[in-house]
């Protein structure tokens, strides 16, 4: 059999526009929430606004904090809290890290399981089989597009996995732009190019296809226009707020249903052994990381349509039909300069640790979509690049 082949796996229900947050009441109790579990950032005085809402439809709420990058022991601590206050429903409202952990806790809560009977890696890697309770994703940054993919990663053992199931997939996602307003300039940066290397990651991955292509060079080209705006003035245009949540959608869609690459390899290897937000470590990666492919490419597979590809990001970023790959891994480097990204001995890494970040970035999932495999050397050169 020849022709193309591919699943798509997304949200039943994707609500996007300014002003949608409002729907949240209605949407819960469309799925018979009468109890609402709101896992947030750090701050859980954000949601004040959000409960106060729910309170005034009759939902009642409970509210858990997720103080930085998800962990196994912080998921736990989420499921505990949920079966205590006796929730039938969560949302997740806030960056990445609440919105991992929300899904997570909605698929565990009812089965009793611990997350290390179905992490990949470092756990059992057990089918999550049962659905979970109904979960309502709300992102309040633009980055991870976590709203829309059915994974969970959590930090154990020094080591980054995924829980991972499409019973994880949010009933509904309701992205809304007004939500990025007043974000701060360093969390614009890494997770602004975080969602950047989420749509440039799959537009060059061996596992791209035409649903994926489509979002992604749409996902590249909002983001090329509105990054450095955003973080220059903040986000106060309505346009910019409204590009770089449908990058970070798009992105979401896009390594759901395609894959990544080695600047997610490398974010999973890194983000467990230093304190960096999984978005500074995409940040800091990925220009060398589109050098270094292009480079292996030409070297070693020359009739590669990735290549064609890399040219094409050219034209995506800076808007010149003659740019080629070269100028796109030119405007990256200037973007991170622009957006003032921090090197990773910022967050403590050392060169005598580089080689095991490399043997775990080899060995992370996000590593297998690459459009080549990489030698230790090469994604060497990419980690001694970012420090």
């Amino acid at each position: 059999m020849t022709g193309r082949r591919f699943d798509l796996a997304v949200p039943a229900d994707i609500r996007f526009g300014a002003g949608r947050v409002a729907e949240l009441p209605a949407a819960l109790a469309a799925l018979g929430t009468t109890r609402a579990y709101v896992v947030t950032g750090r701050s859980s005085e954000r949601a004040d606004a959000l409960r106060a809402e729910l309170a005034a439809a009759k939902i009642e709420s409970a509210v858990f904090a997720v103080p930085g990058e998800p962990t196994i022991e912080i998921c736990r601590a989420a499921v505990a809290g949920l079966r205590q206050a006796g929730c039938d429903g969560v949302v997740g409202f806030g960056g990445g890290s609440a919105l991992d952990v929300a899904k997570a806790v909605a698929v565990l809560a009812p089965s009793g399981s611990d997350p290390l009977d179905h992490l990949e890696v470092i756990g059992a890697g057990r089918p999550i089989v049962r659905p979970g309770l109904p979960c309502v994703a709300v992102p309040t940054t633009a980055g991870t597009g976590s709203e829309v993919t059915r994974n969970a990663v959590l930090s154990g053992d020094g080591v980054k996995a995924s829980l991972r199931s499409p019973l994880m997939l949010p009933r509904v996602a309701i992205v809304d732009p007004d939500l990025l307003a007043g974000v701060p300039r360093g969390t614009i940066a890494a997770s602004g190019l975080d969602a950047l290397a989420q749509v440039i990651e799959p537009l060059l991955s061996r596992r791209a296809n035409p649903f994926t292509d489509a979002l992604a060079r749409d996902g590249i080209r909002r983001s090329a226009r509105s990054l450095r705006t955003a973080y220059a003035e903040g986000m106060v245009e309505p346009r910019v707020r409204e590009d770089l949540a449908l990058a970070s959608l798009f992105g979401g869609l896009c390594l759901a249903n395609s894959s990544l690459g080695i600047v997610h390899g490398l974010a999973a290897a890194l983000g467990a052994r230093l304190s960096a937000p999984h978005g500074a470590v995409c940040a800091a990666t990925l220009a060398a990381a589109v050098d270094v492919n292009g480079r292996a490419l030409r070297a070693r597979q020359p009739e590669s349509p990735a290549l064609d590809r890399l040219d094409e990001l050219g034209t995506l970023l800076t808007g010149d039909p003659a740019a080629r790959a070269a100028q796109a891994v030119d405007w990256l480097a200037a973007l991170t300069r622009t957006l003032e990204v921090p090197g990773l001995r910022t967050y403590g890494l050392v060169d005598e640790s580089v080689d095991a970040v490399v043997a775990a970035a080899q060995r992370a999932s996000s590593t297998k979509g690459n459009p080549i495999d990489l030698t230790d050397r090469e994604v060497s050169e990419i980690v001694h690049r970012a420090l």
